[in-house]
């Protein structure tokens, strides 16, 4: 850490987590996430009565069961996993001041955006770790940066889909991973999913996860029939964008494919959605539907290569004054 107060800050920006893998933590926890109006869209006066008498007390205790079968002796991963790529993206950019910041629970955004100033920095660089954009993700954290960043002079990184940096970082995962032991028949590329009603109002998320998708596939060398690219983590009665990751692993094993890899590029880290969801419910289901074994490739996490990318794009724009 620098002697003196540094001229430029870089703030990581995760989701967030639960602080404990308890009932009352993911409670509180989700209560915020799911209260905020990019995330669920329903009148206030409307959801706010079902999300705290029905959805939470049903839901907590669940979810801290998910939790509770990935919890880390550190912590959750998710926030095990940033903030060590903070650390590991702090040291390359020793000139600057590089900290984690969740949008929801801690370490909130705002606190540290106000910390910041309090400390005398005046430029920041926020980082959502939202490869693809979102007006769900993205444009939340955006949010809270309009709010609480009065006096420091902000740039905000929307999206890097397709940075090269950050594709080479994901492929040489992918082919890592692929190669230490005997590659899946197919490539399964799984991205949290979205409402189709966002997409046809305009979100472009979809369309950033093919260009990533593309991107990678085309740098593996891989053909149009070895991989498929899915969405995960559906909530909620309405239609979400396809095909769905589970009901593409049913097909696949219908088919007679019998081992798969999953990738999971729009996650920064592994979390919940990842080595919950997809390593253990999804490897299940493949499993039982005639299938044999579905292998998870991680995420970047705090890999050498990552921390490099997002150095890299981070120094690209805030420009050579910082």
């Amino acid at each position: 850490m620098p002697a003196t107060t540094p001229a430029t800050a870089l703030l990581l920006v995760n989701l967030g987590t639960p602080e404990a893998p308890t009932a009352p933590a993911v409670r509180r926890y989700l209560a915020e996430f799911l209260s905020d109006r990019r995330v669920v869209q329903i009148p206030w006066l409307l959801w706010q009565p079902l999300l705290r008498g029905l959805i939470l007390p049903l839901r907590g205790p669940r979810a801290a069961e998910k939790y509770a079968s990935i919890w880390m002796p550190e912590g959750s991963p998710l926030a095990v996993y940033t903030r060590r790529l903070a650390g590991a993206v702090q040291a390359q950019l020793p000139e600057w001041r590089v900290l984690d910041a969740m949008r929801y629970g801690q370490p909130a955004l705002a606190e540290r955006l106000r910390a910041l100033r309090a400390e005398g920095i005046r430029r920041v660089v926020v980082l959502p770790l939202y490869p693809q954009y979102s007006t769900t993700t993205t444009e939340s954290v955006r949010d809270v940066v309009l709010r609480e960043a009065t006096g420091l002079e902000v740039q905000f990184i929307e999206q890097y889909a397709t940075d090269p940096h950050w594709v080479a970082a994901v492929v040489a995962s992918v082919r890592q991973g692929r190669e230490r032991h005997t590659a899946g028949e197919h490539l399964l590329f799984s991205y949290h999913g979205l409402p189709q009603r966002l997409a046809r109002n305009g979100d472009p998320y979809p369309q950033q996860c093919e260009a990533s998708t593309r991107a990678i596939v085309e740098a593996l060398g891989l053909g149009e029939g070895e991989w498929t690219l899915t969405y995960q983590s559906r909530f909620g009665k309405e239609r979400w964008l396809e095909p769905a990751t589970d009901a593409t692993l049913q097909a696949l094993a219908a088919r007679g494919v019998r081992r798969v890899d999953v990738v999971c590029p729009g996650f920064a880290v592994d979390c919940l959605e990842t080595l919950e969801e997809i390593a253990m419910q999804n490897a299940e289901l493949f499993h039982a539907a005639g299938g044999g074994e579905l292998r998870y490739l991680p995420c970047l996490n705090d890999d050498a290569l990552h921390a490099d990318a997002l150095a890299a794009l981070a120094r690209r724009v805030a420009g050579p004054g910082a």
